[in-house]
């Protein structure tokens, strides 16, 4: 039962520039604010492996242009160093998972549109909102600024192993980062479940939410669930590199050719449970907002209600509850023993199968539509069969037997990257077509959006398709110099179609980033609800006032009514009476 708001007084929503813009507590302000912070952590995540895709393709080879800017200790004579190559890649997963693409599924789409589509005058908790984004922001500049501190960034990987990660330098300032990151994604996901339990609009049932809503939901229970292992791993890791304890250091650990004075008996495998705990779930935060924001596109690019709708929800909630016993299927070569791995083995083959159902009630969901081939269509059409590349080539890596041979090779960047890069970041930037108008009042324009999604469909096929074939072939991942091992001679060729293939979708991302600038700025005021969409974000104007709505509104039916028989028209919003 949804409990009654009021309005907020205008006073708690200050008048000045700073309090309005910068220490706003209004939702949409600061979705506003992880939107766009967020974009420049994935520019910034996004040139670093272009720097390192040059490496690949051409080892040992100076850069163009840019290459004798670096500094002497990452590139002397604009040739990559290795060890500045390893904080890259270390780097590069880290900014892109952490700062980038959860902030902005979570942060920016679930902070302004969530409110508005339960009807509710804001977060439950503004403050503690705006707090989240205050611990966000400088947690990613700390991260960032560890590239010009001595002994440079993390440079032990994304998931920071012990004991190299406790051993190797940079990697104190990346651990104090996540701590401050995992505390604004634990205040942000209280926030969203309070928020959407306690403040949904009058008549708006459970069973009356969008499907965004419900993901949203399932991923901030994940978030509060999963982060406080990983930063209560990350606390013991940082006090094992500055106060001497041995939560992960084994006795008797040789580096350097020198045995390391600590006290031992600490066990590395702890770290990796802790975080592959953390890890799996967190690709689920990925996926989720993702799949509610093409299930919205692709009910109103149909212009009919979603198909199997209980079925999408309920398959939410079960992949929230099963991705916490999955995580040891990422460390089937640590030892464990097979009966353990049988276990992890079938739960993973068992967690496929909701992933599945998701997919084919969007897929069903087309049969019959009146389908519209707008911008957001486009990029929701594209994620069906991208997500679904990325989803079954994950399943040969929970078959132990399978797994043993692609563990570490480039068949499992370019199966994850099927998910988090043709899968989430596709939607996203549908989802930005699509909400866009909400936010600023403004349609993008449809030309360049198109070239935007052709141009991005075709060169992320060509960056990750070829690292199947690599990892088939035996390439292992993290290789500063491919050439190095004659039998990956044969697939280098590869390299260079995945680092053109890589430069080449930057550049389609220009006209996508001068759209938006010019759009809000230049752009020509839009129609309140330009997609004739149903749910309740589009019952108030275009950008939404401080308070969101006139009065509270009240729902009246369910998300997507779209081409009900005997209606006046093919859509009715979820706030229009009978």
């Amino acid at each position: 039962m949804a409990v009654p708001h009021s309005e907020p007084r205008s006073s708690e929503h200050g008048s000045g520039f700073i309090d309005k813009y910068v220490f706003s507590v209004d939702h949409k302000v600061i979705g506003l604010q992880y939107f766009f912070t967020s974009c420049f952590f994935l520019i910034v995540g996004f040139a670093m492996i272009m720097l390192l895709r040059w490496q690949l393709a051409f080892p040992g080879q100076p850069l163009p242009l840019i290459g004798r800017l670096l500094p002497m200790t990452w590139a002397p004579d604009g040739i990559l160093m290795p060890e500045f190559y390893n904080q890259l890649g270390a780097m590069h997963g880290t900014i892109m998972v952490f700062l980038g693409i959860v902030p902005l599924g979570v942060g920016a789409f679930g902070n302004y549109i969530l409110p508005l589509q339960i009807g509710a005058p804001d977060m439950a908790f503004p403050r503690l909102n705006m707090m989240s984004y205050w611990l966000y922001l400088p947690g990613g500049m700390l991260m960032l600024l560890s590239f010009v501190l001595p002994g440079g960034a993390a440079q032990s990987g994304w998931t920071s192993y012990a004991p190299l990660a406790i051993v190797n330098p940079g990697q104190t300032v990346w651990l104090l980062a996540m701590v401050v990151i995992i505390t604004s994604s634990l205040l942000g996901a209280v926030n969203f479940i309070v928020t959407t339990l306690n403040m949904r609009a009058a008549g708006l049932t459970l069973g009356r939410l969008p499907i965004f809503v419900w993901a949203q939901l399932v991923t901030a229970i994940l978030l509060l669930l999963a982060f406080p292992p990983l930063e209560a791993a990350a606390v013991l890791q940082l006090m094992d590199r500055i106060a001497g304890t041995s939560f992960y250091l084994p006795a008797g650990l040789v580096v350097a050719g020198e045995s390391l004075k600590v006290a031992g008996g600490g066990q590395p495998l702890l770290w990796q449970h802790l975080f592959w705990f953390l890890a799996h779930p967190e690709v689920y935060v990925l996926i989720l907002p993702s799949m509610g924001i093409v299930a919205e596109i692709i009910a109103n690019g149909t212009r009919k209600p979603i198909f199997g709708y209980t079925e999408i929800v309920a398959s939410m909630i079960f992949i929230g509850a099963m991705s916490f016993i999955v995580w040891a299927h990422h460390m089937f070569l640590s030892g464990m023993s097979p009966r353990l791995s049988n276990f992890f083995l079938v739960t993973t083959m068992i967690i496929s199968v909701p992933s599945v159902a998701v997919l084919t009630c969007l897929v069903w969901s087309l049969k019959g539509g009146s389908i519209r081939f707008t911008t957001p269509m486009l990029f929701s059409l594209a994620f069906l069969p991208l997500f679904g590349i990325g989803g079954l080539t994950g399943l040969p890596l929970g078959l132990t037997v399978t797994d043993i041979y692609l563990h570490d090779t480039y068949y499992v960047i370019g199966h994850f990257h099927y998910v988090v890069v043709t899968g989430t970041i596709i939607a996203l930037m549908g989802g930005t077509y699509y909400w866009f108008p909400k936010w600023f009042g403004k349609q993008l324009n449809d030309f360049w959006g198109k070239i935007h999604f052709w141009g991005t469909a075709i060169c992320m096929n060509g960056i990750f398709f070829p690292m199947f074939i690599q990892g088939l072939a035996g390439v292992q991942r993290r290789l500063y110099d491919p050439t190095a091992q004659l039998h990956n001679l044969s697939t280098q060729p590869l390299n260079v179609v995945s680092s053109v293939s890589a430069w080449l979708l930057f550049l389609f991302q220009i006209p996508f980033l001068v759209n938006i600038v010019y759009t809000i700025f230049k752009g020509k005021r839009c129609e309140e609800n330009p997609w004739r969409a149903t749910t309740l974000e589009w019952a108030c104007a275009s950008p939404p006032p401080h308070g969101n709505f006139e009065r509270p509104p009240r729902v009246y039916r369910g998300p997507y009514e779209y081409s009900t028989p005997r209606a006046r028209e093919d859509w009715t919003p979820q706030h229009v009476p009978s």
